[in-house]
C-alpha cells in the first residue's frame, strides 16, 4: 500500500471526512482490520483565509508547497490537496515534489462523463465558482460548466465560510442550497459538482433533484485508488 499524503485544514471540518472516508474505503476494500498509511499535514486556515479574501494568492501558495514538500519528505508518495479552492495554486504545488499530485477536479469530471452529464453546475466558494482554474480542468473533460447567478453566489460563499467551516448546519441554509440547485436545473444542469470540500456536509442526494458529484468523496475515492494501485 502507497502512503497517502493530505493537506487539511481547510476547514478541518472537511479533512476529517477526507480521513473517514479513505479508511473505510480501505477497510471495504482490504478487510475490517485494514487502514489507510497516510500521512496528514492540517495547515492553520486563518492566514490562508486572509491571504484568499485580499488577494494574497503568493502567501497562500508558500504555505501550501511547504506542506506539500514536508509530506513528500515524510515518505508521502502522493499528495491530496484536501479543499477545492485552493486548487488554484494546483500548479505552484505540482511543481515543488516529485510524487504525484492528484488534482480534485479530475475524479469529479471523470464521475460526470461516466454519469452522461455533460453539462453539470457547479457550487463552490466565489472563487471556485468565479475564476477558472476548476472549470477550465472540468472543461477539458468536455463538460459544460454552469454557476449561479451572482447574488446566488454570493449565499453559496457565505454560507461557506460563515457556517459550514465552521460547523454549522442549517435547514435554512440547505433550503436556499435547493432553490439554488432548483435554478441550475432550469438552465440545463444534469447533475451538480459540489465543488467546495465542505457542502457535503450539508446537501446530501436525498435534499437534491439532481445527481450530486461530490469531490470530497471521489477526490478521497481517487487517493485511495492510488494507494492500491488501481
Amino acid at each position: 500500500m502507497r502512503t497517502i499524503g493530505l493537506i487539511g485544514g481547510m476547514s478541518w471540518e472537511s479533512s476529517a471526512e477526507y480521513y473517514r472516508i479513505i479508511n473505510q474505503r480501505v477497510r471495504d476494500r482490504l478487510g475490517p482490520l485494514r487502514s489507510a498509511k497516510l500521512l496528514m499535514y492540517s495547515v492553520d486556515f486563518g492566514p490562508i483565509e486572509q491571504a484568499q479574501h485580499a488577494g494574497r494568492w503568493d502567501d497562500a501558495a508558500l504555505i501550501l508547497v511547504d506542506a506539500a514538500q514536508r509530506l513528500e519528505a515524510g515518505g508521502a508518495e502522493c499528495v491530496v490537496l484536501c479543499t477545492n479552492t485552493m486548487h488554484l495554486l494546483a500548479e505552484q504545488i505540482e511543481a515543488a515534489i516529485s510524487v504525484p499530485f492528484l488534482h480534485i477536479a479530475d475524479p469529479a469530471g471523470q464521475a460526470a462523463v461516466d454519469a452522461g452529464a455533460m453539462t453539470v453546475g457547479l457550487l463552490g466558494t466565489a472563487f471556485t465558482m468565479e475564476q477558472d482554474f476548476l472549470k477550465q480542468r472540468l472543461g477539458a473533460q468536455g463538460l459544460s460548466v454552469l454557476v449561479p447567478e451572482a447574488a446566488e453566489r454570493d449565499a453559496v460563499h457565505r454560507i461557506i465560510y460563515d457556517e459550514l467551516c465552521v460547523g454549522v448546519i442549517s435547514d435554512r441554509s440547505r433550503e436556499t442550497y435547493q432553490r439554488i440547485i432548483e435554478s441550475l436545473a432550469a438552465r440545463g444542469a444534469q447533475a451538480i459538482i459540489l465543488g467546495c470540500t465542505e457542502i457535503c456536509l450539508l446537501i446530501k442526494p436525498e435534499h437534491s433533484l439532481l445527481p450530486l458529484l461530490d469531490t470530497t468523496e471521489l477526490h478521497a475515492r481517487a487517493a485511495v485508488a492510488f494507494a492500491l494501485g488501481d
